[in-house]
């Protein structure tokens, strides 16, 4: 289901409220006429790019790549996580009763890689071992020595996960630099479309006052008939072009309302009373251009994420290297049948250096071709990922530079094709006052008008290609905007 965008005012009606609040702050209005019934209102660039990062589902899209980040952050967090665990084992045998052992632990793991573990045994039956106690309770701890002491698995992975999210947030910037560079170009196309529009019905006016006028004098005698025949024939022309430019106009509208949407996924419309304003043209200089250089060289989304990517490789290397040590645990519990310590308890029944269990856990593979070929391909991706770095940084360079000799070079050929403009304007002024006076022919001034009409519109051509110029060279640069 589509909604328009109510952004005009027309039959003197007041913009209805909840169009209004759809667009909110984002939508500038501005009312030319309220008593006016064919008051338009315009549509400023800044105020569709401000919509487009507000409500369009890509834009929205690129915002799930900091949850996705943080639902993964909450993964690796929860290696950390307090475990609480309950073991019931049973044993009854032609009607005699071996045993039920109830073993309870809670294991603590820490950043340190120190494992805090508290517990609880309760034991009976006829057949438990000589070494089990009915009651016992432990609190423990488990360090390694050698492997896991300076990072273990859980650590690398929760480091990595926090660079991740930052990756995230190079990607989506990405992503949302990419959709405002294609949404300023849509901008631009009808800006353009509609300029062009403007120009081409000012001239089918043109011709068809003096098709009217040649025809009139035709009819009196003071103008030979086929004169009337050239007017018509060049009002003809002016009319298939002006159709033409209302289709392009539409196709543009439709085109740009494709980054229209409100704030609840529905897609709006751009009305057709909307027009944009005229643009002043925004001119950049060395100085911005070195200023785009330095965001780049550190900003970039591309060459954040290959940094990022460089620092987890150099995570991922120490918790490799961590993996050819042995693996050499040291398990220590104190342990008590009895928390009392009243007057009269047992000593030896209650927590203390003499009532402890002790183990240490030791392997090792004897020659580490796993872990040292884990090794040698993350220092592969290292060096690999460390060209594809180099190689980034320099295409981003030459494609900031690139654009910004396109910026120059629309910005040098925009002030020649004004200049050239204003000439063929008083070219055709001169033509139009020595036709008056029976000095040119109908010819020459429809064609004098025709070249100011083909020029002035490519004046706007080139306004637009230059406004999408400075989209694309912030885009090179990684950014929305121009600084």
């Amino acid at each position: 289901m589509k909604h328009t965008i109510n952004i005009s005012v027309c039959n003197s009606s007041i913009l209805p409220k909840k169009a209004f609040q759809t667009l909110g702050l984002y939508v500038l209005f501005f009312i030319l006429s309220i008593v006016n019934s064919n008051a338009q209102v315009t549509f400023g660039y800044e105020d569709f790019k401000s919509l487009v990062l507000k409500n369009h589902p890509t834009v929205k899209q690129a915002n799930l790549y900091l949850s996705d980040a943080d639902a993964e952050i909450m993964q690796a967090k929860g290696a950390f996580d307090p475990k609480l665990s309950s073991n019931f084992d049973r044993k009854a045998f032609k009607g005699d009763e071996y045993y039920n052992r109830w073993i309870n632990a809670l294991k603590v793991p820490t950043w340190s890689g120190v494992d805090f573990k508290v517990g609880y045994e309760q034991n009976n039956g006829k057949k438990l071992l000589p070494e089990e106690s009915s009651q016992l309770f432990v609190a423990g701890l488990s360090v390694p020595i050698a492997q896991g002491l300076v990072i273990d698995a859980r650590r690398n992975t929760l480091k990595q996960a926090n660079l991740a999210k930052n990756i995230a947030q190079a990607e989506r910037q990405k992503l949302i630099n990419k959709t405002i560079l294609y949404a300023a170009k849509s901008y631009w196309e009808w800006w353009f479309s509609y300029q062009q529009l403007q120009y081409i019905r000012e001239g089918y006016e043109l011709a068809n006052q003096r098709f009217i006028a040649t025809r009139e004098r035709s009819r009196i005698g003071e103008q030979a008939t086929i004169d009337s025949v050239e007017a018509k024939i060049t009002l003809q022309d002016r009319e298939v072009a002006m159709e033409q430019a209302k289709v392009d106009l539409q196709n543009a509208r439709l085109a740009l309302s494709n980054y229209l949407w409100d704030d609840k996924e529905n897609p709006l419309e751009l009305p057709e009373d909307a027009f944009p304003p005229l643009s002043a043209v925004r001119k950049v200089d060395e100085t911005t251009l070195q200023s785009l250089i330095a965001q780049a060289k550190t900003q970039h989304p591309e060459i954040q994420k290959y940094d990022l990517k460089i620092q987890q490789l150099v995570i991922e290397e120490k918790f490799r290297k961590e993996m050819l040590k042995p693996t050499l645990n040291a398990n220590i519990n104190f342990i008590a049948d009895s928390f009392s310590s009243k007057p009269g308890s047992a000593y030896e029944n209650s927590f203390s250096t003499n009532n402890h269990k002790l183990g240490f856990e030791f392997s090792m593979p004897l020659f580490l071709r796993k872990e040292r070929g884990k090794l040698q391909q993350i220092r592969i991706k290292q060096q690999s990922t460390g060209f594809e770095l180099t190689l980034a940084r320099r295409e981003i360079m030459n494609d900031v530079y690139s654009a910004y000799n396109d910026v120059k070079n629309f910005e040098r050929q925009l002030k020649i094709q004004q200049d050239a403009a204003q000439n063929q304007a008083l070219l055709t002024k001169a033509e139009q006052r020595k036709f008056e006076i029976g000095e040119s022919t109908l010819f020459l001034i429809n064609s004098r008008e025709s070249k100011l009409i083909d020029m002035k519109i490519k004046v706007e051509s080139l306004k637009s290609k230059y406004e999408k110029a400075l989209a694309n060279l912030a885009y090179t640069a990684g950014l929305t905007e121009l600084l």
